[in-house]
């Protein structure tokens, strides 16, 4: 039993995997202190969305339901 319904298809999720691990790697090159941690976070949520194959934003704008059951 599955605590979600995944909303986004395959292609979307290698996308959000790999811009988020792009960001997250950014933010540590890139920005400078306690603020590359942030970024860097915010960059692993993406990626961890497109792991699970799930968008709470998605979910609450009513994008990408794959079939009402």
């Amino acid at each position: 039993m599955a605590f979600y319904r995944k909303n986004i298809g395959g292609l979307h999720q290698l996308l959000r995997v790999m811009v988020g691990t792009g960001v997250a790697v950014a933010g540590f090159v890139y920005v400078p202190g306690m603020a590359a941690w942030l970024v860097a976070a915010g960059g692993a949520g993406l990626a961890l969305s497109g792991v699970v194959g799930y968008c709470p934003m998605c979910a609450v704008a009513g994008i990408g339901g794959r079939g009402k059951a």
